[in-house]
């Protein structure tokens, strides 16, 4: 006797869709409708404040925009951040879960600490780092590795240093997001089932062996959430190049989204930021689900 698929009333389907509504709304308006009117302006030559009426341009926005030396650096900066920051404040933030879940008195303390970055706003903590990556000897930083280094360090201006520009952003970014990721994986840790570790040590196994066959499959999802999340926010900085380089020097830092704003509203050129917030969009995109399917390769069953 073959077994029906149960099915949903009319009245719940109806009532889901009541609850799902506002979601559904709020991802239209501030989604999707912006993304279409940023393709739809990239394809003409809209300028603020300018009297000249907007006529349609086609793909000459996107033509200038991949001859633009600028655009090519600021799209290669943020493959380069993103390639650093996503491995280092994931691996930073596994190794700190694991220290934070060990029952320790005052443990809670810690966890506070950690992830008081998180609650700042970026820009504020942007102004704070400026100061502490003064030039000269007097600099916090600066004067911190000449102590350590017992005077070899010579004193660096950090953010108009075409060397170090973008690895002070990099600091920042990775100092003020790795409390995010340290919470997320701390509460999949102490999700885990106790009988799993139970049962790898009554099998012998030493505590590398339980992290690596029991709390790693285990946080999986876990792992895969923050990468992509803190992939997606990697290569949307724009709150610390703005307020500690301004891009600089010599486009050092500069990124997408900085070089987009900068185009639309400091040069008025709303064409020009639109089509790279489109070609943006498009590659961070990509990027996300080749992730997800690559991670999604390693799962046991799933045929490659």
């Amino acid at each position: 006797m073959a077994v029906r698929p149960a099915t949903v009333p009319v009245g719940q389907r109806n009532l889901a869709s009541w609850f799902v509504a506002p979601a559904a709304l709020l991802l239209l308006a501030f989604m999707l409708l912006p993304f279409v009117l940023a393709v739809a302006i990239s394809f003409t030559n809209l300028r603020l404040g300018s009297p000249l009426p907007v006529e349609w341009t086609g793909l000459r926005a996107y033509q200038r925009l991949f001859q633009d030396q600028t655009f090519g650096r600021a799209l290669l900066n943020n493959l380069l951040f993103a390639s650093v920051v996503v491995p280092l404040q994931t691996l930073l933030a596994l190794a700190l879960a694991v220290l934070l879940n060990q029952p320790v008195r005052g443990i809670t303390i810690f966890r506070t600490v950690l992830f008081m970055p998180v609650i700042f706003p970026l820009s504020l903590l942007s102004v704070v780092w400026v100061l502490l990556l003064a030039p000269g000897p007097d600099g916090t930083i600066n004067a911190l590795l000449t102590t350590v280094s017992l005077g070899a360090w010579q004193p660096r201006d950090f953010l108009n240093d075409a060397i170090w520009a973008l690895p002070s952003v990099m600091l920042v970014s990775i100092w003020q997001g790795t409390g995010f990721q340290m919470i997320v994986l701390l509460a999949g840790m102490q999700s885990i089932p106790k009988q799993l570790y139970e049962a790898a040590a009554g099998d012998g196994a030493g505590a590398w062996q339980r992290f690596r066959h029991v709390t790693l499959p285990q946080l999986r999802n876990s792992l895969v959430f923050v990468m992509i999340v803190t992939s997606i926010l990697s290569f949307r900085v724009f709150d610390q190049v703005r307020i500690m380089t301004r891009g600089g020097p010599s486009d050092a830092s500069t990124t997408v989204i900085f070089e987009a704003v900068r185009a639309a509203f400091d040069r008025a050129q709303v064409s020009r930021g639109a089509a790279m917030t489109v070609v943006f969009f498009l590659i961070v995109l990509t990027l996300t689900m080749l992730q997800r399917w690559l991670l999604r390769l390693g799962r046991p069953g799933v045929e490659k």
